[in-house]
């Protein structure tokens, strides 16, 4: 039997997006199985349980396999980042990695080993069962293109890229600060900096890397792959653009309200005139300050403009409680000042959560607010919705400039210098996004590239043609 093993770090975002790529797989080759390794979390990851066990019942080619606990040598709390902990996690897992191909291989012939990003560590296993090992990144090609050529930016200069002006300047890019890296990356004399060089340095020895993007959304950037430029160190592995890889039906785990919520939110959006409400929404982790939160509060007020908004509580000052699951914010604490009662007849705030892809495909919705995580920056393309991009963490600074720079499918959100936006920033975006020429010519442009989008994944598209050549690979 030939089996795919896929690797994926802790988290459901990164659980769901590994399910998805096996998805695909099956839908155009059902030869395969699929096993998808489930490191065990030494924090709270929200439960994924229930939505293993609908995946399992849909799926039965998918097939999961839970790694045993090891042991931090530090507390989750001590480390500096979400990321030091994760490379620590993935390292210390390799011996159970090792344990779960070899049981696989009793039954099937594993033809690869598929990576998340974070797990390159797990290199070695795949060395040393003679097993081809690939990347998948969920981010897209440039960010990819950018990264390959971390190492030289890294020899280039002694000092923190967070004390540093200088701009990334290469061809096939829009140009980015050094200091718009994402944070971890901004500090050499880390556990978390010195993770992502080997990262960087492991992408060139896979025999190859899988990313969630087409091929017309991002072309200068998928030929300087193509063409090798990206890494003067060495050849860069084959790049196999796939997507986009969105989640159409999501399966949520043990959050009980998550239906009715959902369901509060789109049977509203039924109610509201074509194309005019503004989507403000942040991803699972983007979580903003109570000062934050009120000012957009504000500049949602004065711009006059019919608005979704999801709001989560805001960051636990305890450092303790970053890994623990946030409670639903209290709205009517956050907003005293009666912005609930006063916009009530135009917006809807709802907590925690919005079922985003329906809510970006909804005829009403016409517009998104958006971190810029590269999953929702393809939910949007694919709904034709054009965006205001406000990135809070990861490469979403990176994000910012290709979509506002480059490809011209969003409006930048200006901040302070401390990070800060203002809600005349806010009121201005939106305004701009909802009713100005330029926004009609945003959304003209992702209009443009949803069109695209839905060829690459048709038979004979770029996308279909690129899974078509990997799979044939592993034959």
């Amino acid at each position: 039997m030939a089996a795919i093993v896929l690797y994926p770090t802790t988290g459901m975002g990164h659980l769901i997006s590994m399910v998805e790529l096996g998805k695909l797989i099956l839908t155009h080759h059902p030869s395969f199985t699929v096993n998808i390794l489930l490191p065990t979390a030494p924090y709270a990851t929200g439960s994924t349980a229930q939505y293993i066990s609908a995946v399992s019942t849909t799926n039965p080619s998918i097939i999961f396999h839970h790694l045993p606990p090891v042991s931090l040598p530090l507390d989750p709390a001590s480390y500096s980042c979400v990321e030091a902990l994760t490379f620590d996690l993935v390292r210390l897992n390799n011996p159970n990695v090792h344990t779960a191909i070899q049981s696989i291989s009793q039954t099937s012939t594993v033809h690869a080993l598929i990576l998340d990003f974070f797990c390159n560590a797990a290199l070695d296993v795949a060395t040393e069962l003679d097993v081809p090992a690939y990347f998948f990144l969920t981010s897209g090609a440039s960010f990819l293109a950018l990264f390959c050529h971390f190492p030289t930016i890294d020899r280039s200069t002694n000092k923190n890229f967070k004390d540093l002006e200088t701009t990334v300047n290469l061809p096939y890019l829009p140009p980015i600060p050094l200091s718009h890296m994402p944070e971890p990356m901004l500090e050499k004399d880390t556990t978390e900096y010195a993770g992502f060089i080997d990262c960087s340095v492991g992408l060139s020895k896979s025999t190859g890397i899988i990313v969630n993007t087409f091929s017309t959304l991002e072309p200068k950037a998928v030929k300087a792959l193509a063409d090798g430029v990206c890494n003067p160190d060495g050849p860069t592995p084959p790049v196999f653009c796939i997507g986009p890889l969105i989640v159409t039906n999501r399966q949520i785990g043990n959050e009980g309200d998550d239906k009715v919520l959902g369901s509060e939110c789109l049977t509203w959006l039924d109610k509201q005139p074509s194309q005019s409400i503004v989507f403000l929404c942040f991803g699972s982790l983007g979580l903003l300050s109570k000062e934050q939160l009120r000012e957009i509060a504000i500049g949602l007020e004065k711009s006059g403009q019919r608005f979704l908004w999801v709001v989560r509580n805001p960051p636990s000052e305890d450092k303790k409680q970053r890994f623990l699951t946030q409670p639903d914010p209290d709205l009517n604490s956050l907003f005293s000042d009666g912005f609930l009662d006063r916009t009530k007849e135009r917006g809807l705030v709802i907590k925690r959560w919005a079922p985003q892809v329906a809510v970006l495909n909804h005829e009403a919705v016409g517009g998104f607010v958006t971190h810029c995580g590269w999953n929702s920056v393809l939910e949007s393309v694919c709904a034709g919705i054009p965006m205001v991009a406000w990135p809070l963490y990861a490469e979403q600074k990176f994000n910012k400039a290709l979509l506002v720079e480059e490809l011209k499918l969003a409006l930048p959100m200006n901040e302070s210098e401390t990070g800060f936006v203002s809600a005349t920033e806010v009121e201005k975006r939106v305004r701009e996004l909802m009713e100005s020429e330029e926004g009609n010519s945003l959304r003209e442009r992702v209009t443009a590239k949803r069109n695209e989008a839905m060829k690459a994944m048709e038979e004979g598209g770029s996308s279909r043609v690129a899974l078509a050549k990997l799979v044939e690979q592993w034959k």
